[in-house]
Formats: C-alpha cells, structure tokens, sequence
C-alpha cells in the first residue's frame, strides 16, 4: 500500500481500510477435550457404550430447535447437497425474492468436516475409550440481515462438542456507513 501511495498519491484522495470478514468462534470449553467431555458424560450419567445414542438424541433435539425456529419464523431451511455451493449467495437471492430487509433470511445445511468425538474400543486396556479428530456432520447456517452489519451469519455444528462461529462481512458494515454518509 505504502508503494501504491507513493507512486500514485496525487492522484489519491482519500483511503478506506477495515476488516474484510471477522469470525468470532464459541465454543463451550468444557467439551473441547477430551479430559472435559469425559467429565461432562460422567456428571450427565452416560457411559460411553451409550455417547453415541446420547450425542443422536441431543443432534436431533438441536435439528428438531433449528428446524421449528425456521418454521416459526417463515422462513426456508435448505439442504445442500455440496459445502462448496455459495451459501452467501444463495442467502442474497432468497433475501432479494422475498423482500427480506432485516432479520432472519434462511437457514442453510450442509455437511462438512468438523473437530468431534467417537468412540473406540481399546483392545489392549480392554474397554472403551473416547476419542476427538477430525470429523463430518451436519452444519447450520443462520443468515441474517442486520440495518448496521448488513448480511451476516452464524455457522452451528450439530455433534458434539456443538461449535459456533458468528461471521461478519466488513466491506458490508462499510458500505452501510458509507450510505448513512451520504457517500457513493
């Protein structure tokens, strides 16, 4: 930048920087290792012959919560069948067909790795142990439009330990201000 402005500064009149997109991660500490979930199924009374019906139950409850939010907000939940489609924007298309100009757009599914648990046998020790890697399942895109922050969306893991990111767009916080500005 420093070049591009020596070069040509005459001919610049003025520079606008900020974040291009800003990603918060949360995460529920507790259930990010493995030490950590051991004790969370220990105080919640599952045995780990039983984590992966208890992890189904509570994947479906989540799916049952995201699916009857959607419904009762009127608006669509969308299986896709590729991670590599554009969510963003297919959330833009949906928003400008229905008119949308603030609040919930859609909820977007597509399955996609993620960092989970699974249970393995440990032949020598002879029992069971729970392990963390590299996984796939389903995931939530919640898209919103917001009158300051303009499209953005939170991304919800539907397996343990149940991430969620909240992504923003900065060029569209920019070009919100630039509106209220009263600037092209």
């Amino acid at each position: 930048m420093r070049h591009f402005l020596q070069r040509f500064g005459d001919k610049v009149i003025g520079v606008l920087h900020g974040f291009d997109r800003l990603r918060f991660r949360g995460t529920k500490r507790l259930l990010m290792h493995v030490g950590g979930m051991l004790n969370f199924l220990w105080q919640m009374q599952v045995p780990l012959k039983d984590f992966k019906d208890y992890a189904c139950d509570s994947t479906r409850s989540l799916r049952d919560a995201v699916t009857e939010a959607a419904r009762a907000a009127d608006r669509p939940l969308i299986y896709l069948p590729s991670s590599a489609d554009s969510k963003e924007d297919l959330a833009r298309q949906l928003a400008a067909h229905d008119g949308i100009r603030t609040g919930l757009v859609c909820v977007l599914s597509a399955v996609e790795p993620c960092w989970s648990y699974s249970v393995h046998p440990d032949r020598q020790a002879k029992r069971l142990e729970l392990r963390g890697g590299p996984k796939r399942c389903l995931h939530y895109y919640h898209y919103y439009l917001d009158p300051e922050l303009g499209l953005l969306h939170t991304r919800l893991q539907t397996w343990f330990p149940f991430t969620v990111q909240v992504c923003l767009n900065g060029r569209e916080w920019l070009a919100r201000q630039l509106d209220r500005a009263g600037l092209g």
